[in-house]
This record gives structure tokens, C-alpha cells and sequence, in this order.
């Protein structure tokens, strides 16, 4: 049997994790036909830049840095969108309110500054390593992992407080 081909590898993988990838898009756009154009994109990308995943053992790495890349692109072009009141946009929502629960980790986590919340959900909910991370984001390792740590405490303190407020 011959070895699949570069496509067939990325097509495997991509819809083999397709839940983890779609989870962390949407972490950063917290709408889900937005993440959804983000997938889309992502996958787009990865089969126009195939020739830039020299080995396909860091296929992971390589595709992560792919929807990150994409994610942030996006954020980048929706803070350039003229921000419209909110009784105008209402009348243009024909959708759905996205329905989730309200637990008091996900809500910290929202909660935190972006350099801190995208290493905490790569680490902790998508079990990268942190030099994986590190790549991915194309930070230090050292930066990676003071952030987490920083991450982490901000998290602690922010949970600690809700807490003694009931």
C-alpha cells in the first residue's frame, strides 16, 4: 500500500479534529459562523500552503499556527468595522443568541487578557506542550511559559473572589 499523499494527510487530520480545532477558533471570535469561516479559511490555507509542512510528524504544530494565524487576521479585520449602535444592529439579527452555560471557569477564562487566555486553552483544554505553544504562537518558550503561570494565578485570584462573593 502506498503512503498517502501530503493532501490526504491533511484532510485525515483536519477531520479527525475537527471538534478541538472548532473549539479553539472559537475561543477567540466567540461566534460560531465566524469560526466556522475560520475553519473554513484554515483548511483553505493549509492545502494552498502544503509545501511549507516540511514533515508531516509536526503536522499539529503546523495547522494550529495556521488557525491562530487566521483567527487573529480576522480580529484584526472586524476592529477595523465601523461599530453600528445597538438598535440598528438589532434590527438587522435574525439569528440566534448562542446558549451556553454559565460555568465560573469559562467565564474567568473569557475573562482573561488574550495573551493569557489562548495559552491557558492550548495547554490546558487542546494538551499542547509548552513548546508547541511556543511555536505556534511564535513566542519564547520562556514568554510561554510566564504567561501561563501569570494566567494561571490571575485565574485562581479571579475564581477565589466569585467564590467569597456567594
Amino acid at each position: 500500500m502506498a503512503e498517502d499523499s501530503i493532501d490526504e494527510q491533511i484532510a485525515n487530520y483536519v477531520i479527525k479534529n475537527k471538534e478541538s480545532h472548532y473549539r479553539l477558533v472559537y475561543t477567540y471570535v466567540r461566534n460560531v459562523e465566524d469560526a466556522l469561516d475560520i475553519i473554513q479559511e484554515s483548511i483553505y490555507k493549509a492545502f494552498l500552503f502544503k509545501d511549507s509542512l516540511k514533515n508531516i510528524d509536526y503536522i499539529k504544530t503546523w495547522y494550529y499556527r495556521i488557525l491562530v494565524n487566521t483567527s487573529l487576521d480576522f480580529l484584526r479585520k472586524r476592529k477595523r468595522l465601523v461599530v453600528v449602535d445597538d438598535e440598528t444592529l438589532s434590527g438587522f439579527d435574525l439569528g440566534e443568541e448562542d446558549m451556553y452555560e454559565d460555568i465560573d471557569l469559562s467565564t474567568a477564562i473569557k475573562e482573561l487578557p488574550e495573551d493569557y487566555r489562548i495559552i491557558i486553552i492550548l495547554r490546558y483544554f487542546e494538551d499542547l506542550k509548552i513548546g508547541e505553544i511556543a511555536e505556534i504562537l511564535n513566542l519564547n518558550l520562556n514568554t510561554v511559559k510566564t504567561r501561563l503561570y501569570k494566567g494561571l494565578e490571575k485565574l485562581r485570584i479571579k475564581i477565589n473572589d466569585e467564590d467569597q462573593e456567594e
